[in-house]
This record gives structure tokens, sequence and C-alpha cells, in this order.
């Protein structure tokens, strides 16, 4: 590792030394070669990209170099650049949250030669405004954060990821490093293959996923209150040491009924979902940054951008969808390497919750064709009636049935729609792309999805070690702790 690199270290960040194997990633990277990064959350794979940057990094003049970062949320790039901001390193991120000035400024700024980082979702190039001013800029590195949305064999797939490399190609095919903290052996080949290069250009880093710091626990449960027991015993437990704890719900009205009892109780906590006003959410998650030993109630709306590294404990009072979804959540526990407690409360009822996600959220060709006609055919009452005609049009009474937000969300992905943040005034604006009319391909995903849930529920059900299983489900070999 070059001395520079330790120099960059220090002065930004306050370290003395590398974290293994960063300064190997980061050495690779400054010799302009591509690396895909498998880390666990919370240690260290930001650092792999950040101090290339910093190290690419020239005066301000046009043209100036610059590392372009893909990430996937607006919350979590602005908590990121934030951090950035506050260590004195000049970064910044473009994306739907600012308004026309604020962009067209950062845009005036880029092409000047200003920032050495950029955040971006990979949306941004949709815009043309934008692949304008990114083209002005020399890209020496690009930082594709959260790669596993690239696949669809992923747990988060996202769409334009797929795209990325046109992304490389606009910017001249430069230096990439893709990071994950999970991906199975067919995720990580899904992600060098739509990046658009082989294997044999990559260099793998692939740190497991051991975190012996955290202990994991399953909890058969039968009803509300045995449930809400568990959940209290789990709170009391560390409510007299410093450190914070998150208890994951997969329903909002799940949690706001156990947010209720456990207030009954005299329970003090936070509560965190999507249908919080943006600025009620942002008080709730800096309120449980900053206090010493805070409670929060969330769905998986929250973690994205949580860096906090005292937080003992992570309870599931519901199941998750997957194991890679429930590893990367229980990854945010004891970041500091201190002990921390992974429990996971199953009940049979919440698997039929989940296998209802899957069917929701992976419509059949027919039903993506039907909407698309329903949009481009019935304008007028959509325009009158909104989507509640939409609903019943599709769905009878069913109110039930959320396969509509899946189409919409998707159809705004591929961006074959326009229409307002409420869905009004919905128009179609490109044809209906052929991913979502292959019947194959979509009973495919669905296939792929239902074997994710049924590898967690086997996860439960597992009599050995559990971390075991984890590694082997990653493709991993799991470490031989007989001469510790």
């Amino acid at each position: 590792m070059t001395a520079s690199a330790e120099h960059v270290l220090k002065e930004y960040y306050g370290f003395d030394s590398f974290r293994a194997p960063q300064g190997e990633i980061i050495e690779t990277i400054m010799q302009g070669r591509h690396a895909l990064v498998i880390m666990p959350t919370g240690m260290g794979k930001s650092l792999c990209f950040q101090i290339p940057a910093l190290l690419h990094a020239e005066k301000k003049q046009p043209g100036a170099a610059l590392t372009l970062v893909i990430s996937p949320l607006i919350a979590l790039m602005k908590d990121q650049v934030d951090t950035l901001k506050r260590r004195g390193i000049n970064a910044e991120f473009i994306n739907s949250s600012l308004s026309r000035e604020e962009r067209e400024e950062r845009y005036r700024r880029v092409r000047d030669g200003d920032y050495h980082l950029l955040y971006v979702a990979p949306e941004r190039f949709r815009k043309d405004e934008f692949v304008d001013v990114i083209q002005s800029r020399d890209i020496r590195l690009l930082a594709v954060d959260e790669a596993h949305c690239i696949s669809e064999w992923g747990h988060d797939f996202r769409p334009d990821y797929t795209r990325l490399r046109e992304f490389r190609a606009i910017v001249n095919n430069p230096t990439t490093i893709a990071l994950t903290a999970t991906a199975t052996p067919d995720v990580q080949a899904d992600i060098i293959r739509q990046l658009g290069l082989e294997s044999d250009e990559v260099e793998h880093f692939h740190e497991g996923i051991d975190r012996p710091n955290l202990h994991l626990d399953v909890v058969e449960t039968w009803g509300d209150d045995q449930k809400l027991a568990e959940i209290i015993q789990v709170i009391d437990k560390f409510s007299h040491t410093t450190g914070s704890g998150i208890v994951y719900f997969t329903l909002i009205k799940t949690l706001d009924q156990f947010s209720n009892m456990l207030l009954e109780r005299g329970k003090v906590h936070l509560c965190y979902h999507g249908d919080l006003e943006r600025k009620q959410r942002r008080r709730v998650q800096r309120e449980f940054m900053e206090s010493p030993s805070s409670v929060v109630l969330a769905t998986n709306a929250f973690g994205m951008g949580i860096d906090k590294e005292d937080i003992r404990f992570v309870l599931h009072a519901d199941l998750p969808g997957s194991m890679e979804a429930y590893y990367q959540e229980i990854g945010r526990a004891g970041r500091d390497g201190l002990d921390a407690d992974c429990t996971l409360l199953y009940e049979e009822r919440d698997l039929a919750t989940q296998m209802e996600f899957l069917r929701w959220s992976n419509p059949d060709a027919d039903y993506y064709q039907r909407v698309y006609d329903l949009i481009q055919h019935e304008t007028e009452k959509i325009d009158a009636y909104g989507l509640d005609w939409l609903r019943e049009e599709l769905h009878g009474r069913k109110k039930h049935d959320f396969r509509l937000d899946t189409v919409l969300s998707m159809f705004d992905r591929y961006d074959v729609i326009k229409g307002d943040a409420n869905r009004q005034s919905l128009r179609i604006t490109g044809d209906l792309p052929p991913a979502l009319q292959d019947e194959e391909r979509l009973a495919a995903k669905l296939q792929r999805d239902q074997l994710k849930l049924l590898a967690l529920v086997q996860y439960v059900q597992c009599e050995d070690d559990r971390k075991e299983y984890i590694h082997h489900y990653f493709g991993l070999p799991y470490p031989d702790r007989t001469e510790q």
C-alpha cells in the first residue's frame, strides 16, 4: 500500500492503518483493475472507493478527475455525502429530491470541475442534461454501491442497474468497483456480466459474512401475546446498557398495533415506516442516531444508511422475505465488535403473509398487459376517478391486492409511464418492455423468490449451527474455530 493512501486515511478518517483487505482493494483500483467486493455490513466497504477518489482528485478545473458513485436510495446517498462533508471531503449528490435550481447549480459545478465524489441513482442516466454534464468530466472510477441491485437473482432488483454496461460506455469505461454485503455465487456472476466484464478481468474480494459477535436465535411463537412477551424480554435485557435496538415488522398496521401495546406497558420507543412524512422519518432517524439507548420499531424501510456502531439487538418480529434481506438487516447489529443479539420470532401465519407478498410482487404477463392497456385507453376515467377506479377495474372488491403497485413501479423504472407524485394524469410514454411480456422469465423469477423464502424457513428449522447454514447458502466455507 502506498504511503499516500495511508496519509489520506489518517488525514480524513483518523485511522493509522487499513483493515484487511481494504489496502489490497485500494491498490488494485489504483492500478486500474476492476474489483468485486463482498464484505459484511459495517466493515468499511465505502473506504475502498472513497480513498481512491481522493488519490485521483486534482485541482478544480474543467474536466478534472471525478469518482462517480451509483447508489440506489436517496436517503442513503444523502447520509453518506453528509458524512463525507463533515470529514472535509468534497462530495455531493444529485437526485430527484433537489429543486430545479439546486440541480442546475450542481450541474454547473460538476461541469466547472468541482467535487471529488458524486453520488447519483442509476435513473439519473435517463436525463440527457446529466449525460451531457457527466461526459465533460474525467471519470477515473465508477463505484457501484449495493451491487446486488444489478442482478435479477438478487433480493433488491433495480431495472436501471441492468444498464450499467451502457453507463460505463457513456463515461468511457472507467475502472469499476462493485460492492455489496450479500451475494450468492449466481448473483456475483450476474453482477460481472451486467457490468459488461469478464470474470478474469475482475479481482474478487470476498470477506465472507462471518460476524462472531452476533448471537443468532430463533424463537417460535403462537399468537400476539407471546410475541409481545418476547419483544419485551429482549428490550428489558438491554434496558440498563448503553446501546440501541431495532424491532423489524413486515406490515405497518402490525407495527402500530405492537407500538400501542408496548406503550401501554411503559416501553418507550420510536416508530419508523414508509407512511410517515419525510420530515418525521428524518426526525426519527436523527433521534435514533443521537440517542445513547433508543429502540425503534420499523419496517424494512429503516436501516439503509444507518451507521450506528452500538446497536445491541436486532429483533425480527415477523419473518423477512429472504435470507439476503435477513442477513443484511441483522448486519446492522454490533458494528463496534461487541456482542449483539439477533433474534427471529417465527410464527407460521407470517409465512402466509410473505407468500402473499411474493404474489403481489410477481404479476404475470397478462396482468402487465392489462394494466398497460387500461392506462393507454381509459385515460379519461383514470383522470376522473384516479387509481381507485383502476384498482376496482382490475381486482373488483378485493382491496388487499397490491399487484398494481408493483406494475406501476416497474413501469416507472422502465420509463413506460409518466404522471405526478400522486399517480394522477398517468400517460403511456413507452412500449411495454419485452422483459414484462416474457411469461417464462416472469415465472422463473417467482420461483427464485419462492426458493429464497424457502431457504429462510429452512434456516428457522435448522437444528445445527445457523451461522454454518448461512455460509453454505452464500456458497462460502465455514470458518474453523476448533483452534480458537
